[in-house]
């Protein structure tokens, strides 16, 4: 069956996918465009990995304020064109980041971003906490690897679990829109205003 460029560029518009992808993706699925939507889904999972390296030059910045008015934030982030800067998934994505950083007030985009001597003083803080349990050294260094490993999910903001979706961290949520748009996408920086 032979898919017609309409449909192409509607598969586009939904997905932000390539025009090559979208027609491959619609071939496969015999013009049906759910159908071609999961492929390009599937396809695009493995292929988001592989894009975590692109350069991002463009994209939005975006803000949320909660309804009561006395919380709100900011937040950046970055994709690699403007066609999927524009995409409707790109900016639900960016809704969603900004009222999850609201919600979940993390302090960190990522891990590395956590400074050494921090890290030093929780790892203490760890350490302190199960001196009196008689436990081997080998033992304590694992408990204090799971709780710091526990600190990093609780303040990094890529590593959170989602707030509308306890299925998923904030990373899965991106890998699911780079799969999505077929674009490296990444989460620059954000601020998060808080009224008493």
């Amino acid at each position: 069956m032979a898919v017609d460029a309409k449909t192409v560029a509607q598969l586009r518009e939904m997905t932000g996918a390539g025009i090559m992808d979208a027609k491959k993706a619609l071939d496969e699925a015999g013009g049906d465009l759910t159908k071609a939507t999961e492929i390009l889904r599937k396809k695009g999972i493995v292929k988001a990995a592989g894009k975590a390296e692109r350069e991002t030059k463009e994209g939005r910045v975006w803000s949320y304020v909660h309804a009561n008015g006395k919380v709100g934030a900011m937040i950046e982030v970055l994709c690699e064109t403007d066609f999927v800067a524009r995409n409707e998934a790109f900016v639900e994505l960016c809704k969603e980041l900004a009222m999850h950083v609201c919600a979940a007030d993390p302090l960190y985009v990522r891990r590395e971003q956590v400074s050494p001597e921090i890290i030093e003083k929780e790892k203490q803080i760890y350490r302190e906490e199960t001196a009196n349990q008689a436990k081997p050294e080998n033992i304590v260094e694992k408990i204090v690897e799971g709780k710091l490993n526990k600190y990093f999910s609780e303040t990094c903001l890529l590593e959170q679990t989602f707030i509308k979706d306890d299925t998923k961290t904030i990373e899965e949520l991106i890998k699911e829109k780079i799969a999505l748009l077929g674009e490296n996408i990444q989460v620059n920086r954000f601020s998060r205003f808080n009224i008493g």
